[in-house]
């Protein structure tokens, strides 16, 4: 676990420089704006181990796959976010040393990631081999207001230095991905064009011709006045950089002011970059770093408002929740359905950069109470823009009819993961996505979306599951065999139970979509049948069947609903009889003493009791919990939150603390020794969750938001702010009461703890608790 970082409730905070923390530093101290991201790698050289990371949002790399390619249905490629030029760099040079911090005496180094305002900030001070010193402090933001810009405040003071200093700004677009096959490269030049103080440097991807301009303008300060320099320039394939040189004295302060416009061709045509990238320039640099720093931050404190959540007497509790609110609003955005959200954001290459069900079933919820209701309605657009692309999917496996089986791994919606087991077993990911369809309609009120878009997906997601379904004579039952539920660490099962619950649901919530649709917009429902070629009748009246007879394992004497058939088979060990030095198991174990094992990777059977609670009474959801809960191991960044939910509404506080715990600090205290990869950004909406539905007891429930509140022992105080329809709540727990305050513009029907609540705009309601 990492231990070098500060507690502090508004910043994560590094003091003094150890080389073997930096590829973790350079995750969680990344930096995004929704479109493009930068790892925390230095503006400076630095020949230490590092993982280079700039990432622009949509731009990938279609990296052809090493195994199962002779595998009829197999995915051709992996897709893969592409590293993209390096917008950050300037070049020291002090005499005749460079700047490097692995070559230098490194003291009072410093590194902030300030969250309330959206910047990193670094400071040091390094001696050179010739003892002279100078002081650093640097200063970055990715614009979330100008979404295609990159400011740097870099500045130098002299403490011992009597030299020449060369200042050197670059643009960089011969970089390479660690994970590439056999070292390839995937950039091309196409031009290189630039004047004093100013360069553009345009690239295009080997395959998909995606055409990026990544360019920089810079000035440079000298105690405080423009500094007018000679400059010089040098020029390499896919590589431009400018020099500036000065004398430096004692207690003189060099600063340089860097602008990077980043644009592509997704959202200018190609022979404009230069020309939108140079425009973002000049208006950024007329402005200047400081009304650009205070725009940023004015826009940071905006999100804040609506995505806050305030712990009072927990500092690393606090910290660690805004951790995650604030990496996830740094990666997603919503103002462009094009996008989604990879696992890791910005800030790592593991995954690709691709879309999973995550989103689905972990993000969204975050975003629909936290922010406009098109921003949640834009991520489901991006799944039905790829519909025609999830049909081809599910062709390519021999199903017919218009089934469509979305991608466990996309960057376009067409499949691209390379693992058998994931790609052609791990089918739950179609459920996430019309329980998606459920959550928006049902939370925003938006029935039009449904009419529009979301039953002509739930119908193509629902042909899959009657194709995928058979009939078992021996269980006179509909069964699913051959599949991996979200537990990877069982493959190849039949009859997952959550995969199973899943299907039924879809099934059963398209036909209850079919009729209101049919009853409410009857011409919208004659044309989707026409466009779908759907048969009613036909599809209905069997899908009804496999509904009523679909094939659940349980085990009645346990009183529990069985992972998949014979999961009772396994030796049942608990989590505990593992040794310390065998976790985790999956970077210890073999994989097939894994599959052998009981151990689960993250919740099955409670993800669905989870996303269905209403269905089970309590001693139903006691057992199974306390049955999966000891077997399970959390190496999947997923699980957690979902066991911190269900242990707080069993009223398993220090449990669900503990949980809670592991999940908000999962990264910044590395509890899978993996963060060096980057940040589990999906699993931060469950983070998320875990505060508001865990501690807060938020449910909705006939379209009725209820509250059913506890406070962990170790706080005083918190609270969240939720959206709901076109309320605005804002819900206030101590030890005391329960306070919910009424922020929107009409009156507000809530339930806290089963008691009715009619609060009037800017009114409060209280319950105190015993």
């Amino acid at each position: 676990m990492n231990e070098y970082l500060k507690h502090d409730e508004w910043c994560i905070i590094e003091e003094g420089f150890n080389p073997k923390n930096q590829r973790s530093s350079e995750s969680i101290f990344s930096l995004g704006n929704g479109h493009i991201g930068q790892r925390a790698n230095f503006e400076e050289k630095y020949s230490g181990d590092s993982l280079q990371g700039n990432y622009i949002a949509g731009i990938y790399y279609p990296d052809k796959t090493k195994v199962g390619w002779w595998k009829n249905g197999y995915p051709e490629y992996f897709a893969k976010v592409l590293n993209a030029p390096n917008w950050i760099g300037i070049n020291i040079k002090v005499g005749k040393y460079e700047l490097d911090l692995s070559k230098v005496k490194v003291e009072n180094f410093r590194r902030i990631l300030n969250m309330k305002e959206g910047y990193l900030q670094r400071s040091f001070t390094a001696e050179f081999p010739d003892e002279k010193v100078i002081e650093v402090k640097a200063i970055r933001f990715l614009s979330i207001k100008e979404n295609e810009l990159g400011c740097i405040k870099y500045e130098i003071r002299s403490i011992s230095v009597d030299d020449k200093l060369t200042i050197t700004p670059y643009v960089d677009a011969d970089v390479i991905n660690e994970d590439s096959n056999y070292k390839e490269k995937f950039w091309e030049e196409v031009a290189i064009e630039s004047k004093p103080g100013e360069a553009y440097v345009t690239a295009k991807t080997k395959k998909l011709d995606f055409h990026v301009c990544t360019s920089m303008k810079f000035s440079v300060e000298k105690n405080g006045e423009l500094f007018a320099s000679e400059i010089t320039e040098e020029r390499k394939k896919k590589y431009i950089e400018q020099n500036i040189e000065t004398e430096i004295k004692p207690e003189d302060t060099i600063t340089v002011y860097k602008y990077a416009a980043i644009t592509h061709s997704e959202n200018h045509k190609k022979d404009t970059l230069t020309i939108a990238a140079h425009n973002i320039l000049q208006r950024s640099f007329e402005k200047g770093f400081e009304v650009l720093f205070e725009l940023n931050a004015k826009a940071w404190q905006c999100k804040w408002t609506d995505s806050d959540i305030v712990i009072q007497g927990d500092v690393a509790a606090q910290q660690a929740i805004r951790f995650n609110i604030f990496q996830l609003n740094q990666t997603y955005t919503g103002d462009d359905e094009r996008l989604n959200i990879g696992p890791k954001g910005f800030t790592g290459e593991k995954y690709g950069g691709s879309t999973y069900w995550d989103t689905e079933a972990y993000c969204l919820p975050f975003y629909l109470r936290t922010s406009d209701k098109k921003v949640a309605r834009n991520l489901l657009l991006y799944r039905y823009r790829h519909l025609q692309k999830a049909i081809e999917n599910a062709e390519k496996l021999g199903f017919t009819n218009g089934a469509a089986l979305y991608p466990m791994v996309t960057m376009n919606g067409e499949e691209c993961h390379n693992e058998w087991e994931i790609t052609f077993e791990e089918i739950h990911r179609n459920g996430a996505i019309a329980f998606a369809i459920y959550n928006y309609t049902r939370y925003t009120g938006d029935e039009q979306y449904l009419v529009d878009y979301g039953l002509e997906v739930l119908i193509a997601i629902s042909r899959f599951w009657a194709q995928r379904v058979n009939y078992s004579t021996a269980k006179n039952k509909y069964v699913m065999l051959g599949v991996t539920g979200p537990n990877e660490y069982e493959n190849n099962v039949n009859n997952n139970w959550y995969t199973n619950v899943m299907a039924a649901w879809c099934i059963d919530y398209t036909i209850k979509s079919i009729a209101k649709v049919q009853r409410d917009n009857p011409h919208k429902y004659k044309a989707l049948k026409e466009k779908i070629n759907f048969n009613e009748l036909r599809e209905v009246g069997k899908w009804t069947n496999i509904i009523d007879n679909m094939y659940f394992p349980e085990d009645e004497e346990l009183g529990v609903f069985l992972q998949q058939d014979n999961y009772l088979d396994k030796e049942l060990l608990s989590a505990d009889d593992l040794k310390p030095e065998d976790r985790p198991i999956n970077q210890k174990w073999s994989w097939d003493r894994i599959l052998r094992s009981c151990f689960i990777k993250q919740a099955d059977v409670l993800q669905g009791i989870y996303m269905f609670e209403d269905r089970y009474d309590e001693l139903t959801i006691k057992r199974n919990f306390d049955f999966y809960e000891p077997k399970t191991v959390h190496e999947s960044s997923l699980s957690p939150c979902v066991h911190t939910i269900l242990a707080a509404r069993l009223g398993y506080k220090e449990k669900a603390y503990e949980l809670y715990l592991r999940t908000a600090r999962l990264d910044i205290d590395d509890y899978n020794d993996e963060v060096h990869q980057g940040l589990h950004i999906t699993s931060m909406a469950g983070t998320y969750l875990s505060v508001v539905e865990g501690f807060g007891g938020m449910r909705l429930l006939n379209n009725q938001l209820h509250f059913n509140p506890f406070i962990p022992k170790q706080w005083d105080f918190y609270s969240f702010i939720v959206k709901y329809r076109d309320q605005l709540l804002k819900v206030e727990v101590s030890k005391e009461k329960v306070t919910i305050v009424n922020q929107g513009s009409e009156i507000a029907q809530v339930f806290i703890k089963g008691v009715e609540y009619n609060i009037s705009v800017r009114e409060s309601a209280d319950f105190y608790c015993n």
